[in-house]
């Protein structure tokens, strides 16, 4: 069956829900909504509203990013604890399907992505999310079909696998740093949900305030530090070089921390989590610069990733002592 024929039944399936949510009311037509991770992502009207709709790609499993189901059970358990957008529908025959509140705003990384955001918003957007990232931390949610947490060891060995499969000289230092993390692995904290890649650029403003918290297709339950020093990450530009942008009177990590713990005491060996945090982005983008120069995903802008990898890398062991 051919793409388009699927694309047009799946259109067929969203319009006859949305159908009888806004009864005598015109429908839209499904259109491909850019800047989608994972699955498909498109957007529909229904009289005066607007919807997300994420769908799984004609012919492939719904597991992993590709698993919408899973996404709409959490943002429907996080539903008036955290920020997130409203699931109104949910299909599950195969491709299985979800609809979500459009909700406007702005997702912008202020040290990586091309803006003309005034840098004081930057840091109000920036300390507002980190009270969002405690409130998610804090919430008794509980989420059917979740995963077996994720303790330190697991992120680690994780992250460690990813690292190793890229090619020796684009991850110098990579093998002392695993080395000297797993000689050091802390106790685990009581698993929280997570949302996995939690950053202003995951996150809809309007203003000064987080209107909704997006891309929740690596969720799960884990250490909280993970979420945490995954997040500050993003606070220097220094982090990032010949990528990021310097951005006077961003929160410092100190800040930020102090932001997102609210007086309460700092968490042990938070340190660690720094470090991790740097080590898995330099797996990261170790892996998909491998894959660009292996043809697997031709992307040239990727050949200006290894000075941040190497920085990434180094940081951590200073951060390691």
């Amino acid at each position: 069956m051919s793409t388009l024929t699927e694309v047009t039944r799946l259109a067929g399936r969203v319009r006859e829900r949305l159908a009888a949510l806004h009864p005598g009311e015109p429908l839209g037509d499904l259109k491909t909504l850019p800047g989608g991770h994972s699955g498909l992502t498109y957007s529909i009207t229904a009289g005066h509203a607007s919807y997300v709709v994420k769908a799984v790609p004609p012919g492939q499993r719904p597991v992993g990013r590709n698993d919408v189901l899973r996404q709409a059970r959490v943002l429907r358990a996080l539903a008036g604890s955290v920020p997130v957008p409203g699931v109104v529908a949910v299909d599950e025959p195969q491709p299985a399907w979800f609809a979500m509140e459009f909700v406007t705003g702005e997702a912008i990384e202020p040290v990586l992505d091309d803006h003309r955001l005034d840098a004081s918003l930057c840091r109000t957007r920036m300390l507002a999310l980190a009270g969002v990232l405690r409130g998610l931390h804090r919430t008794e949610a509980r989420v059917p079909g979740a995963s077996e947490p994720l303790d330190p060891t697991a992120e680690l060995d994780r992250w460690s696998r990813t690292m190793r499969a890229v090619p020796p000289e684009l991850r110098p230092g990579a093998e002392e740093l695993v080395e000297r993390l797993a000689a050091s692995v802390p106790a685990g904290l009581p698993p929280v949900l997570t949302h996995g890649d939690f950053r202003l650029g995951n996150a809809l403003c309007v203003g000064a305030r987080p209107a909704a918290v997006i891309d929740w297709e690596i969720w799960g339950l884990g250490d909280p530090r993970t979420d945490l020093g995954w997040f500050l990450l993003f606070t220097d530009h220094r982090n990032f070089p010949q990528l990021g942008r310097e951005i006077p009177g961003l929160p410092t990590e100190e800040e930020l921390l102090a932001a997102y713990l609210d007086g309460h005491p700092a968490p042990p060996a938070f340190d660690w989590f720094r470090a991790m945090a740097r080590t898995k982005m330099a797996a990261i983008m170790g892996h998909n610069l491998r894959r660009h120069r292996e043809g697997a995903h031709h992307d040239p802008d990727q050949e200006r990733l290894p000075p941040t990898i190497a920085a990434m890398i180094r940081t951590a062991l200073d951060i390691l002592g």
